[in-house]
């Protein structure tokens, strides 16, 4: 999730009037990888990542070493949330650091005020922005997160949020917690990525294509194709546990950081408010398997997801008002998702429990 670079308000403006959402995909592609990708072809264009494939044009190989990245993710976001997940499942707490910037950002950048001082200890910056400069001093995109920093140099490696966690499951292996989860099955991986790039169009970016429409005509022509995407997901899950079948895959993770905030957040700001989470059978019941499954739900703060999109969005919000509702405790009650067979882990295990240092405060897991 970008903050922009005008200063038509203290946190930007999100809208432009008269047109529709278009969603700047462009960002610095570098990766870390475990091995020499030089003799593999250059990837096909992509807005979910590729894997199998080498680097961009243009883009740096950074080596995989243990300790040596800050992964930056605010936990209100819903790319860098993937990241936190992966990371879990993976058992990659010990390996890659993480900063947690607050859920209100001003126009500079990502904040570390959560932290003691307003830094981030690793760090030692205020503004995620610093990071990006140290590499690029005439930087002028947007400051996104996730993002990875090289913690020697304290610049930024990559933010390329479709492709860190594909690597995080590939280039990152050898550091996987014994039975850590396979969240790129090599069975069935095509219908995943037609399945994933399906979501990300028409459901991850499809409920920012609502709430950032600049016309009446492009609202609603937003909120029909995320509604027809809905309905084919809703649909899907009748028959299958998960996305994939009977254990969560990558795919899982992408439509939950959507499905998480979508009665939070998207169904009154965003105006998707055709059908709340909990109207729908077994979307509502799929979402809460994978709360309810470690590494997914415990990641969730659900008053940082509100005040953020609330609080920053000033051209949609002006007043700044952060609605009280709605109660998260309904994620807890029974899914009855068994039912249907399978386990999220298959043969493998789920993550220890989470770190008393990384537990979200907002979170009827912790409550």
């Amino acid at each position: 999730m970008a903050t922009t670079a005008r200063e038509e308000g203290a946190h930007g403006s999100y809208v432009k009037p008269g047109e529709s959402f278009e969603r700047d995909t462009t960002y610095i592609e570098d990766r870390i990888v475990s091995e020499d990708v030089g003799a593999l072809p250059e990837p096909p264009a992509s807005k979910v990542g590729s894997v199998g494939y080498g680097l961009s044009k243009g883009a740096q190989a950074w080596p995989v070493e243990p300790g040596r990245y800050h992964l930056v993710a605010a936990r209100a976001c819903p790319w860098a949330n993937r990241t936190l997940i992966v990371r879990r499942l993976l058992g990659l707490e010990d390996v890659i650091s993480i900063g947690l910037p607050g859920p209100i950002h001003d126009w500079k950048s990502w904040t570390f005020d959560l932290d003691p001082d307003g830094v981030d200890p690793v760090l030692g910056n205020h503004h995620l922005r610093d990071n990006f400069l140290n590499r690029f001093a005439d930087y002028d995109r947007g400051i996104t997160v996730p993002a990875i920093v090289d913690i020697p140099t304290k610049a930024v490696v990559t933010n390329d949020y479709p492709q860190i966690t594909l690597d995080f499951s590939t280039q990152w292996r050898e550091f996987h917690r014994p039975d850590a989860p396979d969240l790129l099955p090599e069975d069935g991986r095509d219908e995943m990525f037609d399945i994933i790039t399906r979501i990300f169009t028409e459901v991850n970016n499809g409920v920012y294509r609502c709430g950032f429409a600049g016309s009446q005509e492009a609202y609603e022509e937003a909120f029909e194709r995320l509604f027809v995407a809905m309905d084919w997901l809703e649909e899907r899950l009748a028959t299958r546990r998960f996305l994939m079948g009977d254990t969560i895959t990558e795919a899982d993770v992408r439509l939950f950081t959507t499905l998480v905030r979508f009665d939070p957040v998207y169904h009154g700001h965003f105006k998707t408010n055709r059908n709340r989470l909990t109207e729908f059978e077994n979307l509502w019941g799929y979402a809460r398997d994978l709360f309810q499954t470690p590494g997914f739900g415990d990641t969730v703060d659900f008053n940082q997801i509100k005040q953020h999109y609330y609080g920053t969005h000033t051209d949609i919000n002006p007043t700044g008002i952060v609605p009280v509702g709605p109660d998260v405790s309904v994620w807890l009650t029974p899914h009855e998702r068994e039912r249907l067979g399978g386990e999220p882990f298959g043969d493998g295990t789920p993550p220890a429990p989470v770190r008393d240092a990384e537990k979200p405060k907002a979170n009827p897991l912790f409550n």
